[in-house]
């Protein structure tokens, strides 16, 4: 049992359940088990429900604002610190190899597999209560949880005096869809990947996957 959830009045019993929402592929693959995938599907379904409504029920916002809104709250770097606010990573399992690299993406799967889990065990209304006493204090504060990856890489390598430049590798698509591909590059060697439908958004992810790369 996760400790910090019995704070928020949250109890499960199926152990096996539970066990499985924590566990990683690479996990899974070592030992012949299941893992999380399936769980954080329905999880991710529970989750965006329950905040669906709550901006709805809460707000005036029109369509666009309140999905906009809503992205901020449910984005992977939201739910990294979610997790973190209950002790998450201390549960989680991984193979060997793995153990150094429980990174947001993997805190962010969890937390949502969890999510299905409280859902299956107690229902929507509990489920509902742990979410919001969770999230809302910090969409109170208008917590802003989008990273600027750019800037984030930037400062981790500003000591070193390298060039650091965004290529276009690909641009394909009609004028209304495109789809840009980018690498970020220090010295003509390739530090992360993103793709995008414009090119800050592919810069942003090109940024995101050399600085996740690097916090590991």
């Amino acid at each position: 049992m996760i400790e910090k959830l019995k704070t928020y009045g949250i109890t499960i019993q199926n152990e096996n359940l539970l066990n499985m929402a924590l566990t990683h592929s690479s996990f899974s693959y070592e030992h012949n088990t299941k893992n999380y995938e399936r769980l954080e599907y329905l999880g991710d379904a529970v989750l965006e429900l329950i905040t669906s409504e709550y901006f709805y029920l809460t707000t005036n916002l029109n369509e666009g604002e309140m999905t906009k809104k809503r992205a901020n709250y449910v984005c992977e770097e939201a739910l990294f610190i979610y997790a973190q606010d209950i002790g998450l990573e201390n549960y989680i399992l991984v193979g060997h190899g793995q153990e150094k690299d429980i990174n947001a993406t993997i805190m962010a799967d969890v937390f949502e597999s969890l999510l299905a889990v409280i859902y299956l065990e107690n229902g929507l209304d509990i489920t509902k209560k742990f979410v919001l006493d969770l999230i809302v204090p910090y969409i109170k504060e208008n917590r802003q949880f989008k990273f600027d990856y750019k800037s984030l890489f930037q400062e981790m390598v500003q000591t070193d005096q390298k060039s650091l430049t965004y290529v276009v590798v690909k641009e394909e698509g009609p004028a209304h869809k495109k789809r840009f591909e980018v690498e970020l590059q220090i010295d003509g060697m390739i530090y992360g990947k993103g793709v995008g439908n414009s090119k800050k958004e592919a810069e942003q992810n090109a940024a995101k996957d050399a600085y996740l790369k690097a916090s590991r």
